[in-house]
């Protein structure tokens, strides 16, 4: 059997002992593609899920789909975002729509129920069902139609990986990655779109270049800083308010891109200087093994689904790109919590057991 990639990364304790653990891998790395620190294997593949969102617009913005649309910094936040169903995320999509003669009927994204539960309780006592616009990915899915368009390609297929606007977006997905698109393991992701597995350093090469792009093209590197700014100063599209990404981002303002993916993904770019005058644009890629996914029923002092917040939130720590005051502020996300029983007493903690290993010969 070969070795794990994967090292302890959470820990939930009861009385004196660990009684549940959380593996997982980190690699962070600056724009010139240098391993900055790591913990467990940073070669480790495994897909971005909706972390490749913001790589998977790249292609319309660079080609000129900004100013072809006349689209707003709200929309372009949208078109990268795995927003919560609201209303006012509808409004943008349908917005976005409009202006690009792209249909909610043309989206094969499917359905599913908003993860805004005050939107989801509304709809059902309003009896209405959702549709394609309240899925989480109906932006980046409007974006992929609105560049067949642009293109004047099909559109009836345009989630075939075969598909000239697939086939554009993986290639620029890879050349953000510093690899070669045979290099890009292809699947198909929960909203029916390709997905893209590349090691962790890779993927953080990519959420480094995107938040500092002075080494791309002149157009990439326009495309990319008018997505990190739409993201950072809309984060609300990002997500909503039952989002981490949006937290983070509201709370660290102008420093931090977070864009989440499923099964325990986490992708963050951090700007050029936000350590200090003179730090790097730095990626960082967080993979936590089990998926940490949170159970339909949650019981008390049940942490899943809490894993990759808090441990997004102790490397940040650890690198220094967070404040205390700004971890106190995310409370609600960790990275430690207390352990309660049902009567509310602590019975033990949950918390980030992850200690960076640093490249001391990489600028810090």
């Amino acid at each position: 059997m070969s070795e794990s990639p994967y090292l302890p990364i959470f820990e939930l304790t009861r009385g004196e002992i660990v009684e549940s653990i959380h593996y997982g891998a980190v690699a962070v790395v600056d724009a010139e593609g240098r391993l900055v620190a790591s913990y467990g294997d940073p070669d480790a593949v495994t897909y971005l899920r909706s972390s490749a969102k913001p790589f998977q617009a790249l292609p319309l913005f660079e080609n000129g789909g900004v100013e072809t649309y006349h689209l707003t910094p709200r929309e372009i936040a949208l078109i990268c975002a795995s927003h919560s169903g609201m209303d006012e995320h509808v409004s943008v999509v349908q917005g976005i729509q409009a202006k690009t003669g792209v249909k909610e009927s043309d989206l094969l994204c499917g359905t599913h129920t908003p993860s805004h539960q005050p939107t989801a309780e509304a709809l059902r006592q309003r009896g209405k069902k959702p549709t394609p616009n309240r899925h989480n990915c109906s932006g980046k899915h409007t974006g992929m139609v609105a560049f067949a368009r642009m293109r004047g390609q099909p559109t009836a297929d345009y989630i075939n990986p075969a598909h000239p606007v697939q086939q554009e977006i993986l290639k620029t997905f890879a050349e953000m990655c510093g690899v070669t698109p045979d290099q890009v393991k292809v699947g198909i992701d929960g909203c029916s779109a390709p997905n893209f597995a590349v090691p962790l350093r890779s993927a953080a090469l990519a959420y480094a270049r995107l938040c500092d792009p002075r080494g791309l093209e002149a157009k990439r590197a326009q495309a990319c800083r008018a997505i990190t700014a739409a993201m950072t100063t809309n984060p609300d599209m990002v997500g909503g308010p039952d989002s981490f990404d949006t937290h983070l981002m509201e709370t660290a303002f102008g420093r931090i891109v977070c864009k989440g993916g499923a099964e325990g993904y986490q992708a963050l770019g951090v700007f050029a200087g936000a350590r200090g005058r003179q730090s790097p644009g730095l990626g960082i890629a967080i993979k936590i093994s089990d998926g940490d996914l949170a159970g339909h029923s949650r019981q008390a002092g049940d942490h899943r689904g809490h894993a990759r917040p808090a441990v997004t939130l102790e490397i940040l720590h650890q690198l220094g790109v967070i404040s205390p005051t700004e971890l106190i502020a995310l409370a609600e996300y960790g990275p430690t919590f207390p352990v309660n029983n049902w009567r509310k007493i602590i019975v033990g903690q949950a918390r980030p057991c992850c200690k960076l290993q640093l490249n001391s010969q990489q600028p810090s």
